[in-house]
């Protein structure tokens, strides 16, 4: 199992569905525990980026992590983040970090699409309905460079696949 990466640099970090959904009414729509101790360990000792609302589905800062925290609310607190209104804001926060990671949600991901120089995305080989989305990866910009298909005794009987994505060089 892949965990870490040679690459290094912005990296955007995901699970989908085959029909791109990331989650429904604030939250994950299938629990794979490979897949979050994949997270965990891809993760851990770097910034990770969000929006409000990945941070309130979670409830509390990611431990071993500089969470960064965008938002729109000016009033909007949360113990152990840092709160910032915009990617960019929040991708200057981070400039000596070797590799932050974009962690959510479907918005956030959207707008870092043109920062990033990598994807690690879980591939969820089935369709759910949900109300967010990852966004699509347009094959002119991105190459799929490790593909790792994985299955599991989950209650639900999931498989997947690890996808890494590198910005093609234009």
């Amino acid at each position: 199992m892949t965990y870490k990466s040679e690459l290094k640099g912005i990296t955007i970090i995901a699970a989908a569905s085959e029909n791109n959904v990331l989650g429904k009414n604030n939250d994950l729509i299938w629990r794979i525990p490979e897949d979050l101790m994949r997270f965990k360990k891809l993760t851990t000792g770097h910034a990770v980026i969000m929006g409000r609302k990945t941070f309130e589905s979670m409830s509390k800062a990611l431990p071993n992590r500089r969470n960064i925290i965008i938002t729109r609310n000016k009033k909007f607190f949360a113990e152990n983040t840092e709160i910032c209104y915009s990617i960019k804001e929040a991708l200057s926060l981070v400039e000596n970090d070797p590799q932050p990671f974009i962690i959510g949600g479907g918005e956030i991901y959207l707008q870092s699409m043109e920062f990033a120089n990598i994807i690690e995305l879980t591939r969820v080989h089935h369709d759910f309905d949900g109300d967010t989305f990852f966004p699509e990866i347009p094959n002119l910009k991105w190459e799929l460079i490790l593909k790792e298909k994985i299955s599991s005794m989950t209650p639900e009987s999931l498989s997947w696949s690890y996808l890494r994505y590198k910005r093609k060089k234009l």
